[in-house]
């Protein structure tokens, strides 16, 4: 028996049996449905495109994955080299896993280590309330939310703190000594809220970063290829380590990298052995996996993407801001993230099996209904989804 995902599964309903998918399109045997969520916002170019699909199939051909350990290929070499073109100032230094958490649990160990290897070492995380940066346990350490981690309330050397300016200099004021790193969602943050802040929260902590020799760590797996309406984050802010997860294959195979700078690089890059990064996830590298994110690095380039995401932000706020309803609290939305958030949850019961009745796939959360499309959605598509919701609403 399958156990599912953030279910009790004594009381869950049957899931939707997908049979086939394409474009923008889940089919189930009696339904055509508008995935609105890009199943947990990684299929950026929607399901069975052919391109991706015949990458796949091509380095299929060839072999499917080889360990990195005393190996290499030309995928992942080829990907390592995209990144570092494609990616902002000097994020040059890729290291795969196959999870957007094992990506972060990587970039928090590199943060650890870093200030061992230079002699000086620091304990301590700071991070957002409501932060969610995956199920894995130093990932979960790090994050604020309890309904993801109820069994787990012990958080070692980690403060939290709320996206305001004042919070992250009197955080900084009182622990800049131990911190290792600052690690963000920046700009949005997904599976806490969908909540979003300033740009200039992020400036300032980049700024206090650098006064204290603390690094910066985006987690932009989510955010990351387009979502907040930028490219990344990183290309308004630079961090010293990203991570980059979901859309990377273009949803098509797991696969995860954490890249860093010069800077952080060097620090490992030494004759002493003990300074070697020693994490080697088996799947890192997968060939099948870079053979689908460059097919889908190009694609997301040479077909304007961004082009795509404004005009879907553009609609999204056309349709949604200014809609109201006595339960609904706010509606907000960046680039290709809409979220409806209201007052109490249960006004929430029963709108995926609505949604459902009327052809679009859609997974709210607690107190929020929201919207992350694919990019390659048309107005019309689009239109139901909004319309859909307004519609639960107007009952």
């Amino acid at each position: 028996m399958i156990w599912y995902p953030y279910q009790q599964m004594k009381k869950m309903d049957p899931p939707y049996k997908i049979v086939d998918a394409q474009g923008v399109y889940l089919h189930t045997e009696d339904q055509t449905l508008i995935d609105s969520v890009s199943s947990w916002w990684c299929m950026i170019h929607g399901y069975k495109h052919p391109e991706l699909t015949a990458a796949i199939q091509a380095q299929a051909g060839k072999f499917c994955h080889v360990m990195l350990g005393g190996l290499t290929h030309q995928p992942v070499e080829d990907l390592s080299n995209k990144l570092a073109e494609f990616l902002p100032g000097d994020l040059d230094y890729c290291f795969f896993s196959d999870s957007g958490s094992v990506g972060v649990e990587v970039a928090l160990k590199m943060a650890v280590q870093y200030y061992v290897n230079l002699g000086t070492p620091r304990p301590m995380v700071l991070a957002l309330e409501h932060a969610y940066h995956g199920d894995t346990f130093r990932a979960m350490e790090v994050g604020d939310d309890e309904d993801y981690h109820l069994a787990f309330p012990n958080k070692r050397d980690v403060v939290h703190i709320p996206t305001e300016i004042s919070a992250l200099e009197e955080a900084f004021a009182q622990y800049h000594d131990q911190l290792n790193c600052v690690l963000v969602e920046p700009l949005l943050q997904g599976a806490g809220g969908m909540r979003m802040y300033d740009i200039s929260f992020l400036k300032r902590a980049r700024e206090l970063c650098d006064q204290y020799g603390v690094l910066l760590i985006f987690d932009e797996v989510a955010t990351g290829f387009g979502r907040t309406g930028n490219r990344f984050v990183a290309d308004l802010v630079l961090p010293d380590i990203l991570v980059l997860g979901k859309a990377l294959t273009g949803g098509y195979i797991g696969h995860a990298a954490t890249v860093a700078n010069h800077k952080v690089y060097d620090a490992f890059y030494s004759d002493d052995p003990n300074h070697a990064l020693m994490h080697g996830p088996t799947f890192m590298g997968n060939a099948l996996a870079c053979a689908a994110a460059l097919k889908g690095i190009e694609v997301f380039e040479r077909e304007d993407y961004m082009s795509k995401i404004q005009k879907i932000e553009a609609i999204s706020k056309r349709e949604m801001l200014g809609f109201t309803d006595p339960r609904i609290k706010e509606v907000r939305v960046m680039g290709g993230c809409t979220c409806v958030e209201v007052y109490d949850p249960k006004d929430l019961a029963g709108f995926q099996e609505f949604a459902y009745q009327r052809g679009v796939f859609s997974r709210p959360f607690l107190s929020y209904m929201y919207s992350m499309v694919p990019y390659i959605i048309q107005e019309d598509e689009l239109v139901k989804i909004f319309d859909t919701m307004k519609a639960w609403f107007r009952r």
